[in-house]
């Protein structure tokens, strides 16, 4: 590193916050567009990291040198890349969620490290150094609204080796791996982005479902472990989330289950932990008085820094905490920085293989509920009806869904709707008119997990639901994410799901509906 550590009370705790640069959410701003706000705090606050959303190849990798060259110290750069670097960086790959790559059976180790690791490479590329992934938690809970499809399996035993082959692949190429949310998410019925879920499990089943994955990830080697914003009463029978909670990450994760890397905490800007507190300086006390070293977007790092010294002067937090903490971030980040000495290549020169990769997870992922006797389908009709239900349009999002622009690219004489939350009565209407007259109905369902947005259709999309199963005669029905939904259509129905709605997963699905060679 081009300059000595950092000796100061007030740059070592600096060195503990990571702020985002971009945003996938109205309003959206791209990190090339967010530079010279988070380039202002760079320049009075010595942050120790950025955590990036919505960037665009080749325009971010440009955005973040920059930035690197305005830091006293270098920057530790990570993001959600749970499905490829692009992900966070339009350009570049984008994988299907997690759960598909339990479609490659006996292959799924191999394609999960490959992906870990061809991800990594095209993130080092864009000046990522880490990936804020594997999702470790074991997806228990149908209901679940904010893990489902984002874990890889809904049993410890088909997630641990998933887990274990993505930190392998991670490492192979240098990068840092973060398994995530601990000491599990995936029980849930609430999204600790809105609110605190509440895990109400026993000891014995909290380390019979729950643990596993993470002591997989710990016995691989995983550099950095993220909190979850959920109570477990079992482990801490104060109520606090994990983020705060000394008995969860100091007793269980440290001392009982022998981790030493980087704890992170996963976004304070969420309800889970943000609305516990009267500042987020008091929360991010907590978190480091509890055992969180690295807090990950952090709004006001200006006003959090000085809180944090206060109140160690003031003896509200102990500054042996802040130097463990501190020395453990560093770690890392001298690590990460020593094994990419060099400029890293191109991301695009990953891309084939990576695409190729992407291309056969999303096709093996792809599993029918077909009644007896009975062969998937496929549309033969010159001009069938399909319908795609989502709930809100990002400003990210394509234009038109790819499932119903591959269909018209391959049927040009298709007729598609696209019916989100926003679409009026008229639109549904004009949709059910043409599934009920069409020669074949194709009802697609787009239900996934995504932060700060809600899962699932609401009221107006599930009565068109209705509508269709009723009067639509045969319809095949698609769900684009998790395989929950279809358990609500009877039996008659010829079913599908893809585990995912990527783009990629969508192309799979039109490729076995409408073959170009058929």
């Amino acid at each position: 590193m081009p300059n000595p550590p950092p000796k100061s009370l007030a740059d070592k705790v600096a060195q503990l916050l990571s702020v985002r640069i971009g945003s996938n959410l109205p309003p959206t701003k791209s990190a090339t567009d967010d530079e010279l706000r988070v380039a202002e705090i760079v320049r009075h606050c010595p942050i120790g990291g950025l955590i990036l959303f919505n960037g665009v190849w080749p325009d971010v990798g440009g955005t973040l040198q920059r930035l690197q060259h305005a830091s006293r110290w270098p920057l530790l750069v990570v993001a959600d890349l749970e499905r490829g670097a692009g992900q966070q960086v339009r350009g570049l790959t984008r994988f299907p969620h997690a759960a598909a790559f339990r479609g490659c059976g006996e292959l799924a180790e191999e394609a999960v490290a490959v992906m870990a690791e061809l991800t990594a490479r095209q993130a080092a590329g864009a000046g990522v150094h880490g990936n804020l992934s594997p999702v470790a938690d074991v997806n228990s809970n149908p209901t679940n609204p904010i893990i489902a499809t984002r874990a890889y399996a809904d049993s410890p035993a088909d997630t641990e080796p998933l887990v274990r082959a993505f930190v392998r692949g991670a490492a192979a190429a240098g990068s840092v791996s973060c398994a995530k949310h601990f000491p599990g998410h995936g029980d849930t019925q609430q999204d600790s982005h809105a609110t605190l879920p509440v895990v109400d499990k026993t000891l014995d089943e909290l380390g019979a479902v729950e643990l596993p994955p993470f002591r997989a990830a710990i016995a691989a080697g995983v550099p950095m472990i993220m909190t979850a914003h959920v109570a477990y009463p079992a482990l801490d029978p104060t109520g606090a989330p994990a983020t705060v909670s000394a008995p969860i990450l100091r007793g269980l994760l440290r001392e009982q289950m022998g981790f030493t890397g980087v704890v992170c905490s996963d976004s304070l800007l969420m309800a889970g932990v943000r609305d516990r507190f009267d500042s987020e300086g008091q929360a991010v006390v907590a978190a480091i008085r509890a055992g969180v070293d690295l807090q990950l977007d952090v709004a006001d790092p200006n006003r959090v820094l000085d809180e944090v010294v206060r109140a160690v002067e003031a003896g509200d937090l102990e500054e042996r905490l802040v130097d463990e903490a501190f020395q453990r971030v560093w770690r890392l980040k001298t690590g990460v920085l020593a094994a990419h000495p060099g400029e890293a290549p191109d991301p695009q020169a990953y891309e084939s293989r990576a695409a190729e990769l992407a291309d056969r997870v999303a096709t093996s992922a792809i599993r029918w509920r077909l009644p007896a006797d009975t062969e998937p389908p496929r549309l033969t009709s010159p001009a069938p009806a399909i319908a795609l239900l989502r709930g809100q349009r990002l400003p990210t999002d394509a234009p038109v869904a790819p499932l119903l622009a591959e269909v018209q690219g391959r049927l040009p004489d298709a007729r598609t709707f696209e019916l989100t939350a926003q679409s009026d009565p008229a639109e549904f209407e004009a949709a059910l008119a043409a599934l009920k007259s069409a020669d074949e109905a194709l009802l697609a369902l787009v239900v996934k997990p995504a932060a700060w947005q809600a899962f699932g259709l609401d009221d107006k999309q599930r009565g068109f639901v209705e509508r269709v199963v009723a009067d639509v005669p045969d319809p095949i029905i698609a769900s684009l994410g998790s395989p929950t939904v279809l358990a609500d259509f009877p039996d008659r129905l010829r079913c599908v799901v893809t585990y995912s709605d990527e783009l990629v997963s969508q192309r799979a699905l039109a490729s076995a509906l409408a073959p170009r060679d058929a």
